[in-house]
């Protein structure tokens, strides 16, 4: 791959000392089964990992660890890392065993794992306060939107039922009515045997919300 070292730093406004980590940081496995990004890309997700699990802990230090894992994981999933990729350009160094392929954002796999072998390239060649510098400078949107999405009645009832008999809560379908295009979905859910709530909606995931916020309310949950 003929790499274009300086206008990738320019890209990334980073200077780039050993050319031949980044090089490889951005070959696909596809293009080369001995010489590919795996190992740096499995660096790279350790190096995110501490980087912006120190950062949310002294950005919200009354949190507990249940939120600010909330708040991590938003930060560090493939989909986040993959629109890092494609904001910074990388999609177009990305060095694949199909010339003629385009990556697009559809290629979030790609795309993520290319931005992580190209932290665990930066942090290699330059150190752990450069690579800090960096990775926070490119995330700084996400995280400044950290924000912790509202969890769903499901998972609330699934956290709670975890927590209080380390078992799943049970669903069940009732019945199912209507034409295809229009049905209505009846399901129950129970805790440990005990009393059904039960939830109406056009489809199953939404009559098991449902089932789940009127055992929330009633328990005095939410």
């Amino acid at each position: 791959m003929n790499l274009n070292i300086s206008k990738l730093e320019q890209l990334l406004k980073i200077k780039i000392l050993n050319k031949n980590l980044f090089r490889e940081s951005l070959i696909h496995k596809s293009a080369s089964k001995v010489k590919n990004n795996e190992k740096l890309e499995f660096l790279g997700d350790r190096v995110i990992g501490l980087i912006l699990s120190k950062k949310l802990l002294d950005l919200y230090p009354d949190e507990n660890e249940g939120s600010i894992d909330k708040r991590f994981a938003k930060l560090v999933n493939r989909k986040t890392c993959a629109s890092i990729s494609w904001s910074l350009g990388v999609q177009n160094y990305i060095l694949l065993g199909d010339k003629n392929k385009k990556i697009t954002k559809k290629d979030e796999k790609i795309l993520s794992d290319a931005c992580e072998a190209l932290i665990g390239a930066i942090f290699l060649d330059r150190g752990y306060e450069y690579v800090k510098n960096f990775v926070l400078r490119a995330w700084q949107n996400q995280i400044s939107n950290s924000y912790v999405t509202t969890l769903d009645s499901k998972t609330q009832l699934q956290e709670y039922s975890l927590k209080i008999n380390k078992k799943l809560p049970v669903y069940k379908l009732l019945s199912a009515k209507g034409p295809k295009h229009n049905p209505t979905f009846k399901i129950s859910v129970t805790i440990d045997g005990n009393k059904k709530f039960v939830g109406v909606g056009n489809s199953k995931q939404k009559a098991q919300q449902k089932a789940a916020n009127n055992f929330l309310k009633e328990n005095n949950l939410i």
